[in-house]
């Protein structure tokens, strides 16, 4: 009997080593991102765009995810596939990591940015499909930026993409 809850105070015990590293990362991986994220402030929205020569919505936060391993290297989706990756994932409120997710008036996703804290947003925003070249882009006003968290959007779901991490 002896041995056996030896066994037990053991196994409690890893498990909260464990489970103690597993948030170190998630916390290290969740700065690295924040942290490449603003890197891209000022980068100009490019319909389709997933580099650093120009980035849409999708394309940017998939380069934020992929930065940390989140993503496999040449994964490309749009807000909503990202959407259906990240769904059992939803959290209540926004914090550092979270993807925030827009809909339309018919309820489609349309936009997703990531969150750099609970009442902040960065994203490429302000392009359309019609945001093809940096011409359009400085004409359109549209590059990565910072936004309010609270806006007239409408704002269809949060996620925690890091949240992938845990076993």
């Amino acid at each position: 009997m002896e041995i056996y809850n030896y066994i037990i105070k053991l196994k409690k015990l890893i498990h909260g080593f464990v489970e103690n590293k597993i948030n170190e990362l998630i916390r290290y991986k969740r700065a690295i991102a924040t942290r490449y994220a603003w890197s891209y402030i000022g980068t100009f929205y490019l319909w389709g765009g997933d580099d650093p020569s120009g980035f849409d919505c999708s394309g940017f936060v998939i380069e934020i995810l992929k930065s940390v391993g989140l993503l496999e290297p040449h994964k490309d989706m749009t807000s909503e596939n990202l959407f259906k990756r990240f769904e059992k994932y939803q959290v209540k409120s926004p914090y550092e990591g979270c993807l925030v997710f827009f809909a339309n008036s018919k309820g489609k996703i349309t936009h997703v940015e990531y969150c750099i804290d609970k009442f902040h947003t960065i994203g490429a925003s302000g392009g359309t499909s019609k945001t093809l070249t940096i011409k359009d882009a400085i004409r359109d006003n549209a590059f990565v930026k910072i936004r309010p968290l609270v806006s007239n959007r409408k704002i269809f779901a949060f996620v925690d993409p890091f949240k992938s991490i845990l076993p």
